[in-house]
């Protein structure tokens, strides 16, 4: 490696590292702020704390990793601009292209690694810290619970708020003056439950949280489905000296279900096991719909079908079959040649029907809406680990050139371009995500839309400052404006 590719390495990386480090930080207080009702007046400890911090760093590296090279390489190429270096170069002979040689190899470098980060490193971390949220809810159960306010239990499946004034003992297990309201299936409060005392029995082997209250009052409001008994507002109440409630943490953490019962997402899965997922999925979904539809066209009497011997589905060979020819041509006749009463009978038998089928097309409709989210979820996943390493090369061509023509160093200007672009490039992204799982985009173009979209701006920077031109080319619009009104004076006076 000559001398000028050493000098020009060592100054980037200078800048990577030094940016890296100080956009993970700045992350890492951003996740706190996301995590703080986690974390924060739960009692946690240093270490589950500093676990937790641990396990969400890697989570990081594909907000910090892409907008650190596009912040880098703007800040290496504009210092040697403003420093007049890319001046020393190029009266040497040396393009731009030739200087940033060692760091094309460097990014490509970076680039692989990236991907098998985001292939190995990120799933363990998603699932690590998956873990360590489930097992604070077993292990120490009352770090769900804060002293002094309503805690929502309304994602256990269990519909409560539980309030307590004070937690003391070996993990705070031990509650005072416990008070919780428990919820109908229409988010109504309907039952109090209050209590002098309680405690926490939990066990990191199972889901389940048992609260046992003590020297407590139970009133809860009665719903009768007769309407004269529910305007007298009847009511059950009764004291207890124990009372158990079992608490379900398993759904603590809004988490997707496969198939097998395990609780993972597409984050926590590697490359290997998204191809096989999606495929598994894909065909799952077009079984399901097949099989809806076959019902819904068995229910409806459409498309007569033959059974035969070997259990095979053949359609009928009209070809065979008498055909007679009918009086009726239209659904008015049909409807004219029945008495009244029969009318009445087939129009009501008709709509019940329409009705009936149209209420189970809406209910499966919502069920494989969510199987095709959670499909489209694993194909997405699959691109970003992909688009993730590109986006990091695709970025310093387009920092490089733009720092070389801004031609201004430091944390002011290059920071701010930065910035600017990374959320232009995020959002994008962001956006396109959430069409592609909602369907209506495919899968693979979210995932690459934003990085797409930075490819050809990165190709018209790097012409751009190799052939000496400015970021815009103002000079060269205002020279077309004069030709084109010096155009028409020539014209006018001929």
């Amino acid at each position: 490696m000559k001398i000028l590719d050493q000098y020009i390495l060592r100054r980037f990386l200078y800048n990577f590292f030094s940016s890296f480090f100080i956009l993970i930080v700045i992350f890492i207080f951003q996740g706190i702020w996301l995590f703080i009702d986690d974390l924060a007046g739960k009692g946690l400890g240093i270490v589950i704390i500093g676990k937790f911090l641990f396990y969400f760093i890697p989570t990081l590296v594909d907000k910090v990793l892409p907008l650190t090279v596009l912040l880098s390489s703007i800040l290496t190429f504009g210092t040697f601009a403003e420093n007049y270096e890319f001046a020393a170069m190029k009266a040497s002979g040396i393009s731009l292209q030739r200087g940033m040689r060692s760091l094309i190899v460097f990014v490509l470098f970076l680039g692989v690694v990236t991907f098998f980060f985001a292939n190995t490193v990120i799933p363990k971390s998603e699932q690590k810290m998956f873990n360590l949220r489930r097992n604070i809810a077993k292990v120490k159960p009352a770090a769900a619970i804060t002293e002094g306010v309503f805690s929502d239990f309304e994602g256990t499946g269990d519909g409560m708020n539980i309030k307590v004034d004070k937690k003391y003992g070996e993990q705070d297990r031990f509650l005072d003056n416990v008070i919780i309201h428990k919820k109908t299936d229409q988010n109504v409060n309907s039952t109090v439950i209050k209590a002098n005392s309680g405690e926490l029995i939990s066990s990191e082997a199972s889901d389940i949280i048992q609260l046992v209250l003590k020297d407590g009052h139970y009133y809860e409001e009665l719903r009768p489905k007769d309407s004269e008994e529910r305007r007298k507002h009847p009511f059950a109440k009764s004291e207890f000296e124990t009372y158990t409630i079992n608490i379900d943490i398993s759904e603590l953490n809004d988490q997707d279900l496969e198939e097998d019962g395990n609780i993972t997402t597409d984050k926590m899965k590697n490359v290997g096991r998204l191809i096989k997922d999606i495929d598994s999925l894909g065909k799952n979904n077009l079984e399901k719909v097949e099989a809806f539809s076959k019902n819904i066209v068995n229910r409806m009497g459409a498309f007569p079908l033959k059974k035969l011997k070997k259990d095979s589905i053949q359609p009928i060979n009209i070809a065979k079959t008498e055909v007679r020819t009918d009086s009726i041509k239209d659904i008015d006749d049909f409807l004219g040649s029945l008495q009244e009463w029969q009318r009445l009978q087939v129009i009501n038998n008709a709509k019940n029907s329409v009705s009936g089928i149209l209420n189970t097309v809406i209910a499966k409709k919502d069920e494989l809406q969510k199987r095709y989210k959670f499909y489209n979820s694993h194909i997405l996943s699959l691109h970003n680990k992909y688009a993730l390493a590109f986006s990091c090369i695709i970025l310093f061509f387009v920092g490089a050139p733009l720092g070389a023509i801004i031609r201004k160093g430091g944390l002011g200007l290059p920071m701010v371009i930065a910035i600017v672009l990374f959320l232009t490039y995020y959002f994008i992204g962001v956006f396109a995500g959430n069409y592609a799982k909602e369907g209506n985009i495919h899968p693979a173009i979210g995932a690459w839309l934003s990085t797409l979209i930075m490819l050809p701006l990165g190709i018209s920077l790097t012409r751009r400052a190799t052939a000496d031109r400015g970021l815009f080319g103002f000079g060269n619009i205002f020279d077309r404006i004069k030709s084109l009104f010096k155009k028409k004076d020539e014209d006018s006076e001929e």
